[in-house]
């Protein structure tokens, strides 16, 4: 999106356990596992079945701060067991090259009460590892973006005078090879929002966009031939203009080809009002002409059989009803999961972090709260997690059974009241079906609201159970609900859990 407009705001300060390198050998009802390959509109794992990327961009690793924002609040593990429980399968990573200079360390991550604990003393490329890794235990992909050259800032290009083509390709190798047979890493989004003057099929290797994917790509796939290749638009097309990286009507008479069959996935990006105005939102017939507009920029590569087509950011601050409008045209252009399961569109949302300046996030400002308005948009084209690769709690009972752990964690108390969160971990040997937590407060505290649970409390003592999407949990990976209460001041208690 138009980076002029978009700032972060606050830059200081699954199934079953899978063996890394024999993912393909997944069982046909666990889709996700392996290596994934294209064939024509859709995306298939190892096994040939379809699955849908729905995920969320969490950002960082592209700002001054080299890393994930959010880690000066909370714990990255807690993150990405919410992002879980959400029902979000796919994280998208945006990173500077910066990452990769000697000497880039992670800054503005709180060590304090034993929250990232084991990224102290880890440069930004290390601290990536450790999400990579948890996000795979915990069932979800990833998606690498080079988002920017440097951390100053974005670039229509994907080159400038400090960082040429030349790191730009053997940065996305190196990564390739980092991730290589680790099977959480999925693709690599080569270069975010190209924009005037990047162009599309115009022959000049200095600023067509397509001809610089299709080097890029090449050197990925001669390191990793089992990565997707995620390629964005541009602005405009022989005259036509759109948002930056929205633009793909030049794939149809310029397609992006590569030495490694099945392996391209389009990018579409696209915003709403909040971002910045476009000559769509002010015709008469709006919201009924989104439908077109879509198809015209990307939604055709999809309805034509093409390619598949993932929007890789879309989001607003919700604050309008144009807004309001448009997002629930394009989920809906998005196709829902429950009538179309994986033929469909995948998305991943902007943004996981709050601190986007004009679109705001599915985190509120105090980097715990869920913005249940905005997340309730999406459910309708979320999409089931992935197989983990193991790894997370163990013990627990032999057999098949179910078994489950809770840890009760304050994230901020006031003294008149509280946030907390509890992480459900399958201790088990079998995937768990739903679980139950209960605890008993030692004083008079009472919930407030609790998101991704329900709950009853009858004097001190409260019992949360599972919400619809989060009761499935894979052996050895976890879900997390939170909520808020009054007063504050007490004790931590100890939670129990049962599971079937």
């Amino acid at each position: 999106m138009f980076r002029r407009l978009r700032r972060a705001l606050c830059v200081a300060a699954a199934a079953l356990l899978i063996p890394l390198a024999g993912a393909q050998t997944a069982r046909a009802a666990d889709p996700g596992a392996g290596y994934w390959h294209t064939s024509g509109r859709q995306i298939l794992d190892a096994a040939g079945q379809p699955v849908r990327i729905a995920g969320i961009n969490w950002f960082g690793f592209e700002t001054g701060n080299h890393v994930v924002h959010g880690l000066w609040s909370r714990d990255y593990k807690s993150m990405i067991d919410q992002m879980k429980s959400l029902g979000y399968n796919t994280i998208r990573l945006p990173y500077s090259d910066d990452i990769f200079k000697s000497g880039t360390v992670p800054n503005s991550i709180d060590f304090s009460s034993g929250k990232n604990t084991d990224l102290q003393g880890l440069d930004s490329l290390q601290v990536m590892d450790k999400i990579v890794s948890y996000a795979g235990q915990d069932g979800l992909k990833v998606i690498l973006d080079r988002h920017r050259p440097d951390s100053g800032g974005q670039s229509a290009l994907w080159y400038t005078s400090a960082v040429p083509e030349s790191t730009w390709i053997a940065d996305l190798k190196a990564l390739a090879a980092r991730y290589d047979d680790k099977g959480t890493v999925i693709g690599i989004d080569l270069h975010n929002e190209p924009h005037d003057p990047a162009c599309w099929g115009c022959g000049d290797t200095a600023t067509d966009w397509r001809l610089a994917a299709q080097r890029a790509g090449n050197a990925v796939l001669s390191v990793d031939p089992d990565l997707l290749i995620f390629v964005e638009g541009v602005q405009t097309f022989n005259g036509t203009s759109g948002w930056w990286g929205g633009n793909l009507m030049g794939v149809a008479q310029y397609p992006v080809q590569l030495n490694v069959a099945n392996r391209v996935v389009y990018s579409a990006h696209d915003y709403a009002t909040s971002v910045a105005q476009q000559s769509w939102f002010n015709d008469p017939s709006f919201p009924a002409n989104m439908p077109g507009v879509w198809d015209k920029y990307w939604g055709y590569i999809f309805k034509q059989n093409i390619a598949p087509v993932w929007v890789g950011e879309f989001g607003t601050t919700l604050t309008s009803t144009i807004d309001q409008k448009w997002l629930a045209a394009l989920v809906s252009y998005m196709r829902p999961t429950s009538t179309y399961g994986a033929d469909s569109i995948s998305w991943t949302f902007w943004s996981w972090n709050p601190n986007s300046g004009d679109t705001g996030g599915i985190l509120k400002d105090d980097w715990t709260s869920v913005d249940t308005v905005k997340d309730g948009y999406l459910a309708s084209v979320k999409a089931p997690a992935f197989p983990g690769t193991g790894g997370g709690g163990g013990g627990g009972g032999g057999g098949s059974t179910a078994a489950c752990s809770a840890v009760y964690t304050v994230s901020s108390d006031w003294g008149g009241g509280f946030n907390a969160e509890v992480k459900v971990t399958n201790t088990g040997t079998t995937a768990l079906k739903s679980w139950k937590v209960t605890w008993t407060w030692s004083g008079a505290q009472k919930v407030t609201n609790m998101w991704n649970a329900s709950y009853t409390q009858t004097g001190a003592t409260v019992t949360a159970a599972n919400a619809d999407h989060n009761g499935a949990v894979p052996t050895g990976g976890s879900a997390s609900f939170g909520f808020g209460g009054a007063p504050g001041g007490g004790t931590t208690p100890t939670a129990s859990c049962t599971a079937t």
